[in-house]
């Protein structure tokens, strides 16, 4: 029998996947789950006892969770990524690191072919069969889902006529649960106007008091939480998604242009990687000078959209990532939050590395680093070649 390595999440379409590629096509599945911080371990015994009981051969988990921060999301952290302005790239960044262990996985297994749940309608289909062309480009990739055009009613017809047994009215959305947040998709979702049921988001709101919330920063990466110190960042940003996401921070529905250039439409929650965001930047903004700032946002918004279409390996992607690194060099601080039901604010920030400092002046009020002659000829230079220009242009237009 022919070898197939699947990637597996133990949802609805990879479910599909298993039991259309065992009995209607008669390969030998050997399924595996990249854990990119979405699953704790009962969900991922569950997932793979699933696996067994609709046929595979061997069933595989990874733990890619830090991995997954040291390769990817440190460098959205340091840029500040939020895709169109809203959305911190949470299943984008995920399925890269996912291909990239399935492909390895494949070559493990020498396997004759490899097989994701994409659709033929989003963006993963083309994140895992770039990565897949890449490194391995002799291996046969199959997409059952995008290939057959099939609906999700379609798939639930098919799995139920099978006898398989799973809870198909939560399977009505496309849940996507990851170290940096949370995509939900479905019927509110395909349209224009539509918001998601609050039945829908995974995380429900049991917190009503308001709650402050000190973040640590070292060059860059967060480190600890309210004096509380964590031996790695991703387990940092895994303890302030318990504090945060309870209060409903981070909802919100994406409008973006896919790799393939439709447009389309996802909530998402992502309470801890919306802080984080909001948090970094500001530490930022006091810390780093006017052009490493302006930089950085024309830069890191370049790796962002990049890495939402895929292109993880290209090289220029190490050149931007050690931009990154370089410019949180004094990036170290405390961020204050305030968090309240569905809103947060930041308070301030406190840095040895503050380049708002009262040694040169308060603004609006005084300076002490200069003097008002200085600033009087400082004036006059500044607007030498423009005023040149004015002089000149109003004699030739005479």
């Amino acid at each position: 029998m022919k070898k197939v390595v699947l990637g597996f999440s133990g949802g609805l379409d990879t479910t599909y996947c298993v039991k259309y590629l065992t009995e209607e096509k008669g390969y030998e599945v050997h399924s595996v789950i990249v854990n990119t911080g979405g699953f704790d371990a009962s969900e991922l015994k569950k997932i793979e006892e699933h696996a067994y009981k609709l046929g595979v051969k061997t069933h595989t988990t990874v733990d890619a969770v830090k991995g997954y921060y040291d390769r990817i999301i440190k460098y959205l952290v340091f840029g500040n990524v939020l895709k169109n302005n809203t959305y911190p790239l949470s299943v984008s960044a995920e399925r890269l690191v996912q291909a990239l262990h399935i492909a390895e996985h494949v070559q493990k297994l020498n396997a004759d072919a490899v097989a994701h749940g994409s659709t033929g309608a989003g963006n993963d289909q083309v994140r895992f069969d770039m990565v897949f062309h890449i490194m391995i480009p002799t291996v046969e990739i199959i997409t059952p889902i995008r290939d057959l055009k099939l609906s999700r009613e379609q798939e639930i017809a098919y799995l139920k006529e099978k006898g398989i047994e799973m809870n198909f009215e939560k399977a009505a959305y496309s849940i996507n649960k990851g170290l940096w947040g949370t995509s939900v998709g479905g019927r509110e979702t395909l349209n224009s106007k539509g918001l998601l049921p609050e039945s829908a988001w995974p995380t429900q709101v049991t917190k009503h008091e308001s709650e402050e919330v000190k973040l640590h920063f070292e060059k860059g990466e967060l480190t600890a939480i309210n004096d509380k110190t964590f031996s790695h960042s991703s387990e940092a940003i895994q303890y302030l998604q318990t504090i945060a996401g309870a209060y409903g921070i981070g909802r919100d529905i994406h409008v973006g242009d896919t790799i393939i250039g439709i447009k389309g439409r996802v909530g998402f929650e992502a309470a801890a990687p919306m802080v984080i965001l909001k948090a970094h930047h500001a530490l930022e903004k006091h810390v780093l000078t006017k052009w490493q700032l302006s930089w950085k946002d024309t830069i890191a918004n370049f790796y962002g959209n990049w890495l939402h279409e895929g292109q993880i390996l290209d090289p220029v992607m190490r050149d931007i990532e050690a931009f990154l690194q370089s410019s949180q060099q004094n990036v170290t601080g405390d961020v204050f939050v305030q968090l309240q039901p569905y809103r947060f604010q930041i308070i301030g920030i406190e840095s040895k590395y503050d380049l708002m400092s009262s040694k040169f002046g308060k603004y609006g009020e005084m300076n002490s680093g200069w003097s008002g002659e200085d600033v009087r000829g400082f004036s006059k230079i500044f607007g030498n070649q423009t005023a040149m220009y004015h002089l000149i242009k109003n004699a030739a237009d005479k």
